[in-house]
C-alpha cells in the first residue's frame, strides 16, 4: 500500500466519522424538540430517555450512514481537487481506476462493520427504540388486530375478527382442519383466550365431517391446547427489525408458510440489510466521479450535487418501501432496484470523469 493510499484512507474514514458526529447530535436535538412534550406528559424517567437516545443513534445511523459517507467523500475529494492534489496524482502516471482503489478499501471497512452490526447489533437497539416509541410517544396500535387469518400448519387455518393483545383474547374464532381440499372438522367459538398455558374457548362448537355425515359437539366453555401461540395471531408490525440474521430467516420461513400479510415487510427488512451497506460502494463511486475535478463553485457546488443525490436516494427508498407495505410490490425489486438505478448513474458519471 502506497503513501497516497494510506493518506486517502485516513482522510476518507476521518471525514466520514466527523460527518457522522456532526449530523447525529443535530438529529438528537430535532427529535428531542419534537418529543419533549410527550416526555413531560408521560413523565418519562431521565435514564430511559438517555437509553432511548443511545438506541436512537444506532437506529438513525443505520438508516442514514450511506448518505453521511456520500457527503464525506464529496467533501474531502472536492478539497483534494481544489488543492490540485488529484491533478498531481494523475499526472504522475496513476490511472483514475487505480486512484479509486483506496476509496473502495475504506468503503469495504465501513460496509463490513455495517453488515455485521445490521445483522446482530442494530436489531437489539431497534427493539428498545420501537418499544419506547410505542410506550411513551405514539398511541396508535403497533399490531394489526382485525380480520386476522393465518395458516398454523400444513392442514389447519385459523381466523379471528379482532384480537386484544393486552388481554390475549380473540373474538369470533374459527379453526378449520383440511385433508387436502377436504374439510375434516371446524371449530368455532365466540371468544378465545390464552389462560395459563391453555386456550379457553367460550360457546365452543366443533363440526366433524365423516363420510358426508356431520357430528356436532357443543359446550359453553372448553379448555384445550392448540398448535399455535396466541401472539402469533397479531405479531408486532416492526418485529422483523428487532431480529438478528438467524431469527429473521426463521421468522420469514414461518410467516411465509402461515400466509402472513406482513411477509412483504419482513422480506423488505432482510433485503435492506444487504442493500443499504452495499449502496456505500455505489455512492462512493458517484462521489468520486462528481468531485474529482475542479468546478466553478468549488466544494459548495459539489456538496449541492451530493445533497440533491442523497435526498433522491432517500426519497426513492421511502417511496418503494411504502409501495411494498401498502401493495404487492416486490420487496426484492424495491430494494435492489434503487441500487441498479444509482449504479447506472454511477457508471455514467464515471465514464464522464475518466474523459
Amino acid at each position: 500500500m502506497k503513501i497516497i493510499d494510506k493518506y486517502i484512507i485516513k482522510q476518507y474514514l476521518t471525514t466520514f466519522f466527523v460527518m457522522f458526529g456532526l449530523f447525529i447530535p443535530i438529529g438528537i436535538m430535532v427529535d428531542f424538540a419534537e418529543k419533549i412534550d410527550k416526555f413531560r406528559e408521560n413523565e418519562v424517567p431521565g435514564d430511559l430517555i438517555i437509553s432511548y437516545y443511545i438506541d436512537f443513534i444506532w437506529y438513525f445511523g443505520s438508516q442514514l450512514y450511506p448518505v453521511f459517507l456520500f457527503l464525506a467523500v464529496i467533501f474531502f475529494t472536492s478539497r483534494l481537487a481544489n488543492n490540485t492534489e488529484i491533478t498531481a496524482i494523475l499526472s504522475s502516471g496513476l490511472s483514475f481506476q487505480r486512484f479509486t482503489k483506496p476509496f473502495f478499501i475504506s468503503a469495504s471497512i465501513i460496509v463490513s462493520f455495517a453488515l455485521f452490526s445490521g445483522m446482530f447489533i442494530v436489531p437489539k437497539s431497534n427493539l428498545n427504540f420501537n418499544e419506547f416509541i410505542s410506550e411513551y410517544v405514539k398511541s396508535e396500535e403497533k399490531r394489526n388486530t382485525s380480520r386476522l387469518f393465518k395458516q398454523i400448519n400444513v392442514n389447519e387455518y385459523i381466523y379471528v375478527s379482532s384480537y386484544d393483545p393486552s388481554r390475549k383474547r380473540g373474538i369470533n374464532f374459527t379453526l378449520e382442519n383440511f385433508d387436502g381440499n377436504e374439510l375434516k372438522h371446524k371449530i368455532s367459538a365466540t371468544t378465545i383466550r390464552w389462560d395459563d398455558s391453555i386456550f379457553r374457548l367460550t360457546n365452543y362448537l366443533k363440526r366433524t365431517i365423516i363420510n358426508d355425515q356431520e357430528i356436532l359437539n357443543k359446550v359453553t366453555r372448553k379448555d384445550t391446547i392448540l398448535d399455535f401461540d396466541i401472539d402469533d395471531l397479531a405479531p408486532l408490525n416492526y418485529v422483523a427489525e428487532t431480529l438478528n440474521f438467524f431469527e429473521l430467516n426463521e421468522l420469514i420461513r414461518y410467516e411465509r408458510r402461515a400466509g402472513s400479510p406482513l411477509i412483504n415487510s419482513h422480506l423488505l427488512v432482510r433485503h435492506k440489510r444487504y442493500t443499504i451497506p452495499l449502496s456505500c460502494f455505489i455512492l462512493t463511486l458517484i462521489a468520486i466521479s462528481v468531485s474529482s475535478f475542479k468546478k466553478r463553485g468549488g466544494t459548495g457546488a459539489n456538496l449541492a450535487i451530493g445533497v440533491s443525490l442523497g435526498f433522491l436516494f432517500i426519497f426513492l427508498d421511502k417511496i418503494f418501501s411504502v409501495l411494498v407495505i401498502k401493495s404487492y410490490f416486490s420487496p426484492a425489486l424495491a430494494s435492489w432496484g434503487i441500487l441498479i438505478v444509482f449504479l447506472t448513474i454511477a457508471l455514467i458519471l464515471l465514464k464522464k470523469a475518466i474523459r
